[in-house]
């Protein structure tokens, strides 16, 4: 490692907010050198909790991660945020629209917050997300928030990243069902129901309350793990009665009152303390590793196989011409070079 990535990774470690806030936009951007700063902090993790907050769009996410992140630093801990935000159409970049809710925190030295933008990725998060993650967790955050961009039903994705997934849900949209639909009712550690003083808050409770007892009832929660496919499978106690079972408990909340954001820190502080009296901890280290490598893997073939496919073949779009006017066969081409690669 040269010299000036040392000191890269010292001055991370030592919690400099401009060194860490250069290597995430070089780690977001691709810049070369950057990876071999990451994999020295990696190799030291620090002790962080990671929480994901996912949802709909509008169910008060960033608002929620506001208060959740002066609940903490009332506590004394520290706290890192990484918000992934739809990419700007324009410029390529993040909004940050979360930027503008937090903006009380901005000169907190304690507190760092780091927008991400999508770049077209899906699931809610980044491709830069996990290592962004890693470069907090080694500055010595206690917390790490993840929120999700908040764009659909694709967003189970925090769940290979987060120790702890929270669920924001609100009254009036149909949440109860998407929850279904979306398969959050599996991921989601902890339910937030936000926005409770609409009409409507005790129905949604009511509905999530009766999802929980369904899924108690058959008990066919696997374990934590990923099916043949490398896409995760659910996390937890296969019956009620393992010790590995959790019942994630549904809190409600008005985050712009600031109402229900002690116990919704309480509700992720238990299953903190569940994780780590029962083992479940370790058991999704071990899946966030393997998500972490198989991601890394994919793009490491994808970039292979563009470059491979310049050489042998010409420029993609070329290519892609030459495949829509039918003079290019794009299952053989690539049958062909996924055999050569």
């Amino acid at each position: 490692m040269s010299a000036m990535a040392k000191s890269v990774v010292e001055r991370v470690r030592a919690g400099d907010i401009r060194a860490a806030a250069r290597l995430m936009r070089n780690l977001d951007d691709g810049v070369p050198g950057a990876r071999k700063v990451l994999r020295e902090l990696f190799a030291r993790p620090g002790h962080a909790l990671v929480v994901g907050l996912t949802g709909p769009p509008g169910a008060g996410k960033s608002s929620l991660t506001d208060r959740l992140i002066a609940h903490h630093r009332k506590a004394g801990r520290t706290v890192g945020v990484v918000a992934v935000d739809p990419t700007s159409p324009f410029t390529g970049g993040a909004i940050l629209g979360d930027r503008v809710r937090m903006q009380d925190h901005a000169l907190d030295p304690e507190v760092f917050i780091r927008s991400l933008a999508t770049r077209g990725h899906l699931g809610g998060l980044s491709r830069a997300t996990s290592d962004v993650v890693t470069v907090l967790d080694s500055m010595g955050k206690d917390i790490v928030i993840v929120e999700t961009v908040g764009v659909g039903q694709d967003e189970v994705e925090v769940a290979e990243l987060a120790h702890t997934v929270v669920v924001v849900s609100i009254p009036g949209m149909g949440d109860e069902v998407q929850a279904i639909k979306a398969g959050v009712l599996e991921i989601a550690d902890v339910f937030a129901v936000n926005k409770a003083d609409r009409e409507g808050s005790d129905r949604t409770v009511k509905d999530l309350q009766m999802m929980l007892d369904l899924r108690r009832t058959t008990a066919t929660r696997p374990v934590h793990d990923h099916d043949a496919l490398h896409r995760m499978t659910r996390t937890g106690g296969d019956d009620p009665h393992e010790a590995g079972w959790w019942e994630p408990p549904i809190v409600k909340t008005i985050a712009t009152r600031n109402e229900g954001i002690e116990e919704l820190a309480q509700a992720v502080e238990r299953h903190r303390i569940h994780l780590d009296s029962t083992g479940e901890r370790k058991k999704r280290e071990v899946a966030r590793a393997r998500a972490a490598f198989l991601t890394l893997l994919r793009d490491r073939l994808m970039q292979g196989a563009l470059s491979r496919l310049a050489e042998e073949e010409g420029h993609l779009d070329e290519l892609a011409e030459r495949i829509a006017a039918r003079n290019a066969d794009p299952y053989e081409l690539a049958d062909a070079l996924a055999r050569r690669l």
